[in-house]
């Protein structure tokens, strides 16, 4: 069918050529064209060709003009005539780069990018991102600024990027104050209540976090179970960093330990983690016999092997009754290596050295650990066994060598 046509069109051609030719030659035609001292004539058919002439002539310059430009074009990728391909291949790369971990191609890249886009916020982060990997903090602060300056209704976007750039670089106090005031300009935003409590948790800064969590409930940006640990998580960092060493006299630090013990719910104060890091801290106060009544009260309610294991460390207002409470848990849990210890220190504390060395023995028979090997070696040397006393401080050091290892 192609064919056909081609041939009918090729004939049609010829005979439009064998018309036109028997036309000039029974019409030639004249022209005459004169104008002060220029005279031009020709045939018509003549004129007709030189105008044809003419008009292919401008046809061929246009094309060449336009082949030179596309040329120069070609040469230099960078010109303007190929500014979105320009763009489209230096972001493109740009952020394969990125990814990739080629950080100064990628700065490269997502700059050229940014200085030609409209939208240029995604370049300007990405090169920010890039320039710090390298060091280059001035320059990625740079590129920030230049991000907001093209786009100032984007603060909250670069803001949140600058925060996080902050924290990695080990700048807390400036990613808290940036958090800080994006927080007062957009108080309901999930995203910067979300690297607040990051950034809180990486910190350390269990009062600035159990701040916050009212927040966290109420935009129910954690799940239930989520939100639960991180707040266990900064009331014990809270309950830890009150002491002596927090700066405060002793009355002070006990004083604020018990009023921040008391702002936990009954729930929180009744877990056994909780628990114990409220009475580790009352002994390092010297509060023993008030832990030691606590963790009592506690073992009462629920047995719990770690609390029975710091309960053996305490000394409480009458020692006797403290080992015979710590002897009637032995009943339902005679096989519990931490119980045995904690039998073993209570009896170390009553001077029961018989008692003590029996309970410690068996305790190291259910569960070789280095304290219950350090205790028995302290009794072994008080009691002259020298010989004893050195292999199991050997055995405890092997221990805590094997314990350090997989840690």
């Amino acid at each position: 069918m192609k064919r056909a046509s081609l041939w009918l069109l090729l004939l049609l051609g010829a005979a439009a050529l064998a018309l036109l030719g028997l036309a000039i030659a029974e019409h030639k035609g004249y022209v005459l064209l004169a104008y002060k001292g220029f005279r031009y004539e020709s045939s018509l058919w003549a004129f007709v060709a030189l105008l044809l002439a003419l008009w292919l002539l401008l046809y061929l310059l246009k094309l060449m003009l336009r082949l030179s430009l596309t040329s120069v074009g070609l040469v230099n990728p960078w010109s303007g005539l190929h500014r979105t391909r320009r763009v489209r291949l230096a972001s493109a790369l740009g952020f394969v780069d990125l990814a990739e971990g080629r950080w100064a191609q990628a700065l490269r890249h997502l700059r050229r990018a940014a200085e030609s886009e409209e939208q240029p916020l995604m370049y300007y982060l990405g090169a920010a991102r890039a320039a710090q990997q390298l060091g280059q903090i001035e320059e990625s602060d740079a590129l920030l600024e230049a991000a907001l300056t093209r786009q100032p209704k984007a603060e909250l976007a670069i803001a949140l990027a600058h925060a996080e750039l902050q924290q990695a670089r080990g700048q807390a106090a400036q990613a808290q104050e940036t958090l800080q005031v994006m927080r007062e300009r957009h108080p309901q935003h999930h995203q910067v209540l979300r690297q607040l409590q990051q950034l809180y948790l990486q910190e350390q800064n269990w009062s600035g976090l159990l701040g916050l969590l009212p927040e966290l409930r109420k935009h129910r940006l954690l799940g239930d179970a989520e939100l639960a640990e991180v707040e266990r998580q900064a009331w014990r960092g809270r309950l830890r960093s009150i002491g002596l060493n927090s700066g405060q006299g002793h009355d002070e630090a006990l004083q604020a330990l018990r009023s921040a013990w008391q702002q936990l719910s009954t729930a929180q104060r009744q877990e056994p983690a909780t628990l114990a890091v409220y009475a580790e801290q009352l002994r390092g106060l010297g509060a023993e016999t008030e832990a030691e009544s606590l963790l009592a009260a506690a073992l009462k309610r629920q047995y719990d092997s770690a609390l029975v294991r710091l309960y053996g460390l305490l000394r409480g207002q009458d020692l006797h009754r403290q080992l015979q409470l710590a002897e009637g848990w032995l009943k339902a849990h005679p096989q519990d290596a931490g119980l045995l210890l904690t039998l073993g220190r209570l009896c170390l504390h009553s001077q029961l050295w018989g008692k003590a060395r029996s309970y410690l023995e068996s305790s190291l028979a259910f569960e070789p650990h280095p304290e219950t090997c350090v205790e028995l070696a302290r009794l072994l040397a008080q009691q002259g066994e020298v010989e004893a006393s050195n292999q199991y401080f050997q055995q405890g050091l092997a221990l805590l060598d094997q314990r350090l290892a997989g840690a």
